[in-house]
C-alpha cells in the first residue's frame, strides 16, 4: 500500500505527489500542516526542487523579491512569516498595512532555493488575497469617512479563507468584522446584529427585537432588522417604542425586488425616528453597498455601513516573485532589471 508522505515533512519529488492520495475528510480547504508540507504548491516548484537536487544546486544562495503589480494596501506579511518562520533563511518586509505603489518590493527572502521556493505559491497567494481584500476596504471605508465599516462579506467567500479576509478587512480600516474567528484573531469582538431568519421564525419584529434586547449580554449593542415585514419607518418606530434607550439603531437591508436601500428612505427614517422624540437612534445600512452608493447613503444621515460583497469580491493585488541574485551575483530574467530592487521600506523580520 502506498504511503503519504509525513506532513510534517515537505514534499521533495514528483512521485511522492503522485503517490500522494487525500484523505476523504468531505470540506476540501487545506489544513496547516498541508500547506506546510507543500501540497498547495504548484506542481512543477517540486519538479524544480528534484532537479535541482539532481544536479548539486538546490543550496545555493539565492536573493528572491516580492513584488506587487498595482498600488494597494498590503496585508497576509504576518501570516507569510508564520509560515516561514521555522526555515533558515532571512526575511525583509514592509509593514502590514503599507500603502504601496506598481512594482514596489514588499518583500526580500535571502537563503537556500531549497529551503523555501517550494513556498512561492502559498506566499504569493497569501499576499494577493489578503491585500485585494484590504485595498478593496480601504476603498470603501475612506468613502464612509467617518461613519464606520463593518466586514460582512463571510458568505461570499470559503469557510476556510472567511477569518482571512475579515482580518484583511481590519488591516484596511473596518471597524469590525462578522466572523467569530476572524475577529477574535484580531482581538475584535464580533459584529453582528440579527438575520431575517431570526424575524420570520419569531413572526413579528417587536417580539424579536424584545427577546434579542433580553438574550444579549450587556454593552452589546442593540441594532435591529427592520425590513421584513412593514415598512422600515414604521417598524423602527415600532422597536423604537419598545426597546426605548437600549436601541442603538435599526438596521435596513431592504431588498433589491423593494428597490434596496435608498437615500431618501434613510432621511425618511431619521426624520420620523427624532419627530418621534428619538433623535440619537442610528441607521445601519447593508446590502450590496459599493463607494458610491456609501457615499449617497451617508449624506443621508447613515451611522454605520455593513459591507460584504465588494469586500469579498475583491480583485487580488497580483504579486510575483523573482530571483535577483544567485550566490551574490545579480540575475534576472528578460524584461527584468537584474540585482536587488532598491528600496528604503523594507525591515528585517526573520533570521
Amino acid at each position: 500500500m502506498t504511503q503519504n508522505p509525513d506532513l510534517g515533512q515537505i514534499v521533495r519529488s514528483i512521485q511522492a505527489v503522485q503517490d500522494f492520495q487525500p484523505s476523504d475528510k468531505g470540506l476540501r480547504s487545506a489544513s496547516h500542516e498541508e500547506i506546510r508540507a507543500g501540497l498547495t504548491a504548484d506542481v512543477y516548484f517540486v519538479g524544480t526542487q528534484q532537479i535541482l537536487d539532481r544536479l548539486g544546486l538546490a543550496h545555493q544562495t539565492v536573493t528572491a523579491e516580492i513584488f506587487a503589480n498595482r498600488a494597494g494596501l498590503i496585508a497576509g506579511v504576518e501570516e507569510t512569516l508564520a509560515l516561514l518562520s521555522s526555515l533558515p533563511i532571512e526575511i525583509e518586509a514592509i509593514p502590514e498595512g503599507s500603502l504601496v505603489e506598481p512594482r514596489e518590493v514588499i518583500m526580500r527572502i535571502t537563503g537556500h532555493y531549497s529551503d523555501f521556493g517550494l513556498y512561492e505559491t502559498a506566499l504569493l497567494g497569501i499576499l494577493a488575497s489578503s491585500s485585494g481584500w484590504a485595498t478593496a476596504t480601504r476603498e470603501v471605508v475612506l468613502a464612509a469617512d467617518p461613519v464606520p465599516v463593518i466586514s460582512f462579506g463571510a458568505r461570499h467567500v470559503h469557510p476556510a479563507v472567511a477569518p482571512v479576509m475579515d482580518r484583511a478587512a481590519l488591516i484596511g480600516g473596518a471597524k469590525g468584522a462578522s466572523t467569530i474567528l476572524g475577529a477574535r484573531q484580531s482581538g475584535h469582538i464580533p459584529s453582528g446584529t440579527m438575520p431575517h431568519a431570526l424575524l420570520l421564525m419569531v413572526g413579528d419584529t417587536v417580539k424579536a427585537a424584545l427577546a434579542y434586547d433580553a438574550a444579549m449580554p450587556e454593552g452589546a449593542p442593540r441594532v435591529v432588522l427592520v425590513d421584513t415585514f412593514k415598512d422600515e419607518a414604521e417598524e423602527s418606530l415600532r422597536v423604537a417604542q419598545a426597546l426605548g434607550s437600549s436601541l442603538e439603531a435599526v438596521r435596513l437591508d431592504t431588498p433589491r425586488e423593494r428597490g434596496g436601500v435608498t437615500p431618501h428612505l434613510v432621511k425618511e427614517v431619521r426624520a420620523r425616528l427624532t419627530l418621534a422624540g428619538f433623535p440619537g437612534i442610528g441607521v445601519f445600512v447593508s446590502g450590496g453597498l459599493t463607494p458610491d452608493r456609501i457615499r449617497n447613503l451617508k449624506e443621508a444621515g447613515v451611522t454605520g455601513f455593513g459591507v460584504g460583497s465588494f469586500i469579498a469580491g475583491a480583485e487580488p493585488l497580483d504579486m510575483t516573485m523573482d530571483l535577483k541574485a544567485i550566490e551574490g551575483q545579480p540575475v534576472a530574467k528578460r524584461g527584468r532589471i537584474p540585482g536587488l530592487t532598491e528600496t528604503s521600506r523594507l525591515i528585517r523580520r526573520h533570521g
